[in-house]
């Protein structure tokens, strides 16, 4: 029996009311761990078992998404109020986009990693109805939560962070995740319609999120980090660097039976063209992200549920790079892409066991706070 450290129990009410405050940002932990089932099917390196083991991630994933579908479910029928004011707080509502990214990437991991397991056919079923759910949830959330920011939250000028981001990346992840079904569509105007509709998902996410990438930047530059937990979400910003670069080369290899060879030829030198320029500036966030992260680190920042923003991202990153060792076939970015599923895994093993101490323990249920966080210099920097 697990020895319980006196003053560390949670309260009594805690474990009664588990459904009382859990909010959307519980589904990154299905996007973080279904992505490490996609990158290792999709990692250009060889490794014993890999296979086996993404199979059993893809399962979790899949068996947790239904668990909190089961879970949000019962939060909205027993408490409505809680829920909807989730939608209007400023922090938790951009999280609503990870609901829909959940079904998208347990839905891609049918494809690349579960035909094996529950059959190629139903693989690709189960995958059509989760893209069609997925994408019609990112589609709201990137039209109803950048709304309510406009109208209804208080937004203050130093509020910028990577969870902005959360409700106008599904379509990107939309668009990459649409790529693998491309290829079991009949082909004719269905099939076209579907690669030039992921292209402009693609756009749709690609625009919006370099508007907020600019304004985190330029919080970072005018105010700081918070030195809060809320720090971790600064790798979300890899997520549609590393996801538009995947998305790119998906679409381009899949162009080739959709559309005119010239056109496909083209959309395929895309996927360089684009790629490779947008994984340079990815390293250049993941060494920036680092750097703020260990900073944070070391003055003590606890445990959070936004710790998950260190595995979704990363992996689309794989996922990118992954992508890129297939278009130029160099070695550089096959070994890139090793490097940074092992970084991969072991942030996910650790964010994993951090999540489940945490909810035995209750103090991961708590609810969102009201009042916006404010960033931070250094005192000594004027």
């Amino acid at each position: 029996m697990a020895t319980v450290i006196p003053g560390d129990e949670p309260p009594p009410h805690t474990r009664v009311e588990v459904l009382g405050n859990i909010g959307p940002n519980w589904f990154a932990s299905v996007m973080g761990t279904g992505i490490v089932a996609i990158a290792g099917a999709t990692l250009p390196v060889h490794i014993l078992g890999l296979r086996a083991f993404t199979e059993a991630v893809w399962v979790i994933a899949a068996v947790l998404l239904i668990v909190l579908i089961v879970l949000v479910g019962g939060h909205w029928l027993r408490h409505p109020t809680v829920a909807r004011r989730h939608a209007r707080n400023p922090q938790m509502a951009h999280f609503y986009g990870a609901a829909p990214m959940a079904l998208l990437t347990v839905g891609a991991g049918a494809v690349l990693v579960g035909g094996d397991l529950i059959g190629h056919r139903v693989a690709v079923d189960l995958d059509w109805v989760l893209w069609t759910l997925g994408t019609l949830g990112g589609l709201f959330t990137a039209v109803s939560i950048p709304y309510l920011m406009f109208t209804q939250h208080q937004v203050e000028p130093d509020a910028a962070f990577g969870g902005w981001l959360m409700p106008v990346v599904p379509p990107m992840v939309s668009a990459a995740t649409g790529a693998l079904l491309i290829p079991h569509m009949v082909a004719g105007t269905g099939r076209e319609t579907m690669l030039y509709g992921c292209y402009a998902m693609f756009g749709l996410s690609l625009l919006a999120s370099l508007n907020i990438i600019a304004m985190i930047w330029s919080r970072l530059v005018l105010y700081g980090t918070s030195g809060s937990t809320r720090v971790p979400t600064l790798w979300i910003v890899l997520g549609p660097l590393g996801q538009s670069t995947t998305a790119a080369g998906l679409l381009g290899a899949a162009a080739k039976p959709a559309v005119d060879y010239e056109v496909a030829e083209d959309m395929n030198a895309f996927a360089v063209i684009f790629g490779v320029p947008v994984w340079g500036f990815a390293v250049l966030w993941i060494a920036l992200a680092t750097s703020l992260t260990i900073r944070t680190l070391r003055r003590g920042m606890p445990f959070a549920l936004t710790w998950w923003s260190l595995t979704f991202p990363v992996g689309t990153f794989v996922t990118g790079t992954a992508q890129l060792a297939a278009h130029t076939h160099l070695p550089l970015f096959k070994v890139a892409a090793g490097i940074a599923y092992a970084g991969l895994l072991l942030t996910w093993l650790l964010v994993t066991a951090r999540t489940a101490r945490g909810s035995l323990r209750g103090n991961l249920f708590a609810p969102p706070s009201e009042q916006p966080i404010k960033a931070t210099k250094d005192p000594l920097r004027s």
